[in-house]
Order: C-alpha cells, then sequence, then structure tokens
C-alpha cells in the first residue's frame, strides 16, 4: 500500500511539470547489495527503477545546473520499495558521469514493526547515486548506477544503510 501511494504521489509530482519534461528512464537493480556503505539484510529480489529527469536548472548555475529527477523502485520480493527526488549533474559526452543527491521514503519495516532489526532506522532517507553512462544515439543512453539509502546517523545511532546497483535505460524526448 504505501509503495503504491509513493508511486502515485511521484508520478502525480512529474505530471504537474512543464510538459517538456526531456528523460525517462528504466532499469533493473541488485536490492540490497553488500558493500562497504552499508549493512546488509533489508531484503531479496530486485529492484524494477522507473524515473523522469527534467531539462537542468539553469537558475541553479552557481552550482553547475543540474537537473531535476525523481524516480520509484518497487522490489520484486515485496521487501523495501522506495521512491526519491533530487538533482544530478551529467558531466561529459559520449561517455559521461552523473552524480546526484536526493531524498528517498522507502517502505521498510519501522522500529515499531514486527522485525525492528531491519529499520533503515527513518522513514525519510538521505538519496546518494553515482552513474556512469554511455550515449547509444541521440536519444538514448544506457547507466550503470548505485543508489546508497541512509540517514547518515543524523537521525540515530541505527543507520545500516542499503545499496542498490542496476543499470536504465534513458530515453531523451
Amino acid at each position: 500500500m504505501i509503495a503504491r501511494s509513493l508511486a502515485l504521489s511521484l508520478l502525480l509530482a512529474a505530471a504537474a511539470t512543464p510538459a517538456h519534461a526531456d528523460e525517462i528512464f528504466g532499469g533493473v537493480y541488485a536490492h540490497d547489495v553488500d558493500s562497504p556503505l552499508n549493512l546488509r539484510g533489508y531484503g531479496d529480489g530486485v529492484d524494477l527503477q522507473l524515473g523522469w529527469r527534467g531539462e537542468r536548472l539553469r537558475g541553479l548555475a552557481a552550482i553547475g545546473a543540474p537537473s531535476p529527477h525523481a524516480f520509484v523502485a518497487l522490489n520484486s520480493a515485496g521487501d523495501a520499495h522506495y521512491a526519491a527526488a533530487g538533482i544530478s549533474w551529467k558531466i561529459g559526452g559520449q561517455v559521461y558521469v552523473r552524480p546526484g543527491i536526493g531524498l528517498a521514503v522507502h517502505s521498510a519495516p519501522s522500529f515499531d514493526g514486527p522485525r525492528p532489526e531491519r529499520s533503515l532506522g527513518s522513514r525519510v532517507l538521505f538519496a546518494p547515486e553515482l552513474a556512469v553512462g554511455v550515449a547509444l544515439g541521440e536519444r538514448a543512453s544506457l547507466e550503470a548506477s548505485l543508489v546508497h539509502l541512509s540517514h547518515a546517523t543524523l537521525l540515530g545511532r541505527h543507520n545500516p544503510g542499503m545499496d542498490n546497483i542496476g543499470l536504465r535505460l534513458n530515453y531523451r524526448f
């Protein structure tokens, strides 16, 4: 139920933006991979990611005119679904790097739920991301990305984090 509400909210927010949104993307991610940034254990399965990326924000030229983005990730095993929104920068041309930062809301168990040991420590988390991409043509590109979910111990000592790594295809309008 939470995942459906998150997805609907995200799609409504994207629909409320100007009609010239310039990119959609979708991909498949390994859910909750073991890495130095997290303590694996918050779910299984794969994540299906669907998102939107807007045109560069010229008003933020002082910080490189990043692009806004929003996406949902639905987990095939019914574990932690999440929705995120933020900004990202595309650095390069044919081959590029895309760092980004945002906030995410997730559906993992809470401390007062049936499995508090699997809690991510906060319902709202930071969602930094790093992608490496390659242009496949004038409108399409392929990216490998890492999305890290964490509250950086700002909301308490329990901060295991969760990393999702995958591939996504981008299509520019």
